[in-house]
């Protein structure tokens, strides 16, 4: 029976049922939180009643700005079951527009993350939710009698005119497409509980209908698991996608590029670009089973419960579907724009058509125009626009809504996407040409990494005219040949004869990375209509989307004072905290993997640039020691620990605790810290602890040493280096320690610091980051600030005192008390 409302379906028996089952699990800093169904829908009653009791009705606007979270889905769902109209704000959005849109919208409350500014409205900060809502009940609320044609939400797509753009989307227009949806999986669900739970990776802002049907509507169906990653880094996308054993990653095509990307890196460093290009050539014929055993280094990487990509946002190019289908994976595409509640069609993941973008779904028409403009009408149609304060018919008369694609249907009622009708380029001789198709060519180049393709003026008619972005090592002057072997499987009036090669280490993009063509269109035209030299006299670094961009966002400097010169430390004083958030930032920005050590070696802007435009540096392979915290070895640990370690203690010196009386209400897992004398700091840590902490206690070891004793040097001799490794594991099984290197990897450690908190484990760390030399305190490492904020976590510092003169003396038995 068809739902009046969304309230409904937030308050359906599914939701009951899937309670205990974690409905979503968000990154904080360096710890990972995880919310059950019963927990968001305990948190969603209490802000719907919280939203009455500030005078939040039925129709009244909330502005939603700030991360993807479990909180971002609670207030989501509090305002449906209140029966207010959400205002979702991409993260990345100005204050200024965000001030605007809320004028606009008459918006009387604003929930928004920490981090963001207020933009003069009453504010609810997203991550003290439970908090603010912790007074009132959490008994399911009785929302008003809603119906499918009320407002759930005004979602703005426009941040660049004075005067922004909303699309109005109903509680019928989520419903009509969430309906078919649902009676399709149902006839799968007896299947599904085999692979129970299954979890989505959705790297999609919540901001986006798309992403909310794959992060907060279609989950709920399945009692499916979400996980939200705050970084678009391959390489950390990687690590969640195997660690948190995910089934299905939820992105945009660009990310799915980057992964191929990335998987095609680490062949290469571990030579084996050979292997890869001869069975993926004989994978063409293989069958699927065929290609999964085939592709097994690969599939190891990701984990062996990961079987599919659901791309959107943007089409995806035929080379990177054909590359992930070959290695034995699904990639499934929706299309669809925000007018049409984000999908008029979907591929069927078991029923895929390569290079389509699905069947249109149940209760919508499609047809396509003379040009082949596809056009739709249906439920799933928004009611109209909201611009200044009034709204605007979407459709036209008879309802027929114009998508401004070009597309084609075959015989079995697939959809193919052609391209954008405003973007199709018409030449001189009359031939209308589609980027896309374009585009697709260049993109088979192994030169070319991205690519965009405008048309340039010529006498009222345009010109195809290729901007590309080469891969990292790639010499402009092959450009010639890049573009004469794209140019031979083109028709002669698709040929292109110019091109621009993007001086940038990437386009500038939206928030859901795509392309942002208008100016990259006026920036080519620029540089090829006779405007070149001009702009080589300016410093690129001032251009849109440099490098400076992201300096100036950290730094607070204005990107017009930065030039390639500057010094990172000298000129603009960036801390070391400082360089981890920019190296974090560009790699997200670039979507790439930068060697820290390599990083740490530039000293000047200009450094920067050059080094991102080299062939980017793997990371440093430090090995972080998860099975060390697995039975049986914590079991032996504990073990040998009161069988040698304490009675050695207690024998060569019973050391004094004082202060062991503050932890007695301390339950959860805490960040130790204390100075650093000798090697044998970690037992006598151990003994000063209460028994419930020394159980369960991570030490952050040097990690230059630990890889070292793990990768002896070719001058060790040959019988101690199987000693030498020995040691290497007995001292990680013995003592849980981990490594904490001191120039290259310190990042991943960081994140291995908050995966044992997750576990229960506290962390102890030297923040000194080496031992006395002189028996007085060293200056703190500024890292350890960073770690402290980001972990959360209670702080035991701990002194270890009159332990230096017997290290001079080289005494090691003394008094009990003396330490």
């Amino acid at each position: 029976m068809p739902r009046d409302s969304l309230a409904q379906y937030f308050q359906s028996d599914d939701l009951g049922r899937h309670g205990r089952g974690v409905a979503y699990v968000h990154r904080r800093g360096y710890r990972w939180e995880r919310w059950t169904y019963g927990r968001v829908s305990e948190t969603s009653n209490r802000f719907a009643r919280l939203l009455e009791a500030r005078g939040v009705g039925r129709g009244d606007r909330v502005v939603l700005w700030g991360e993807n979270c479990a909180e971002w889905v609670a207030a989501f769902q509090g305002c449906v079951l209140r029966g207010a109209v959400i205002v979702p704000m991409d993260k990345v959005a100005t204050p200024d527009f965000a001030r605007r849109v809320a004028e606009q919208v008459d918006a009387k409350l604003v929930v928004s993350s920490r981090e963001l500014p207020e933009i003069g409205l009453d504010r609810i900060i997203l991550e003290e939710l439970i908090t603010v809502g912790a007074e009132f009940s959490a008994e399911a609320y009785s929302p008003p009698a809603l119906t499918r044609a009320d407002t759930l939400e005004i979602v703005f797509t426009s941040g660049t005119t004075a005067e922004p753009k909303g699309v109005v989307i109903s509680h019928g227009n989520v419903l009509s497409n969430l309906e078919p949806l649902e009676r399709e999986i149902a006839k799968y669900r007896k299947y599904e509980r085999w692979f129970h739970p299954i979890r989505f990776l959705n790297l999609l802002p919540l901001s986006h209908v798309f992403g909310q049907f794959l992060g907060v509507f279609v989950p709920q169906l399945i009692g499916g698991t979400v996980l939200f990653l705050d970084t678009l880094n391959p390489t950390e996308v990687l690590q969640t996608v195997k660690r948190e054993r995910v089934s299905v990653i939820v992105a945009v095509p660009r990310m799915l590029q980057s992964l191929a990307d990335k998987v095609e890196r680490d062949l290469e460093a571990a030579g084996r670009t050979a292997w890869l290009r001869r069975t993926f050539e004989r994978g063409k014929e293989q069958k699927f089973l065929r290609r999964w055993v085939t592709f097994r280094p690969i599939h190891r990487k990701f984990g062996w419960k990961f079987w599919a990509f659901i791309s959107g946002g943007a089409a995806l190019d035929a080379e990177t579907e054909e590359f992930w289908r070959r290695l034995g994976y699904a990639v499934i595409q929706g299309y669809g724009l925000t007018e049409t509640t984000s999908l008029i069609s979907v591929n069927h993941p078991f029923k895929l058509a390569k290079g389509a973008i699905g069947k249109v779904l149940p209760g919508r028409e499609l047809k396509l125009a003379e040009d082949g403009e596809i056009l739709v009408r249906g439920e799933s149609l928004s009611s109209g626009y909201w611009q200044g304060k009034q709204l605007i018919p979407v459709g036209e008369a008879d309802g027929w809504f114009r998508t401004g694609d070009v597309g084609a249907l075959d015989a079995e009622g697939n959809l193919y996407f052609k391209g954008r009708k405003k973007n199709v380029i018409v030449t001189p001789a009359g031939m209308n040409v589609y980027p896309e198709d374009l585009e697709a060519a260049l993109r088979s180049q192994p030169e070319v990494r991205d690519c965009v393709v405008i048309g340039l003026e010529r006498g009222g008619n345009a010109e195809p005219c290729a901007v590309l972005l080469l891969k990292p090592g790639v010499d402009e002057h092959s450009v010639d040949d890049v573009m004469k072997r794209a140019n031979v499987g083109l028709a002669e009036y698709q040929q292109m004869r110019s091109w621009y090669v993007w001086p940038e280490q990437d386009f500038p993009r939206t928030s859901t990375q795509k392309p942002r063509t208008n100016l990259i269109a006026a920036r080519a035209e620029s540089a090829l209509g006779g405007k070149a030299a001009a702009l080589a006299a300016t410093d690129a670094i001032s251009q849109p989307g440099a490098l400076a961009e992201l300096i100036a966002g950290i730094t607070g400097r204005p990107v017009g004072q930065l030039s390639k010169d500057a010094k990172l430390e000298g000129d603009l004083n960036l801390s070391s905290l400082d360089r981890v958030e920019l190296m974090s930032a560009i790699e997200d920005r670039y979507q790439l993997d930068l060697n820290e050590t390599g990083f740490a070696a530039a000293t000047t802007v200009g450094q920067l640039e050059k080094m991102l435009r080299a062939q980017p540096a793997q990371r440093s392979e430090y090995e972080y020691p998860r099975w060390a915290q697995r039975w049986p070895v914590t079991w032996i640990r504990t073990a040998i620990y009161y069988l040698l370690t304490y009675p050695a203690t207690i024998l060569m010196n019973k050391p004094k605790v004082t202060g062991r009386e503050n932890l007695r209400e301390l339950r959860g897992p805490a960040l130790v810290i204390s100075n650093h004398v000798a090697y044998l700091d970690v037992g006598f840590i151990l003994f000063a602890l209460p028994a419930r902490m020394r159980h369960r206690l991570a030490t952050a070891m040097e990690g230059e040493q630990l890889w070292m004793m793990r990768h002896p040097e070719e001058d060790v001799p040959a019988w101690r280096r199987p000693l030498k490794k020995l040691s290497y594991y007995l001292t990680i099984a013995l003592f849980n320690v981990f490594p904490l290197p001191k120039t290259s990897g310190f990042r991943e450690s960081f994140a291995y610091a908050g995966e044992s908190a997750d576990r229960g484990y506290s962390v102890l760390v030297f923040p000194e980051g080496l031992r006395t030399a002189t028996g007085e305190m060293a200056k703190f490492r500024s890292g350890i600030g960073l770690l402290a904020n980001r972990l959360g976590l209670p702080i035991v510092p701990m002194r270890i005192d009159d332990m230096f003169a017997l290290k001079v003396r080289k005494q090691r038995f003394a008094r009990p008390g003396t330490i």
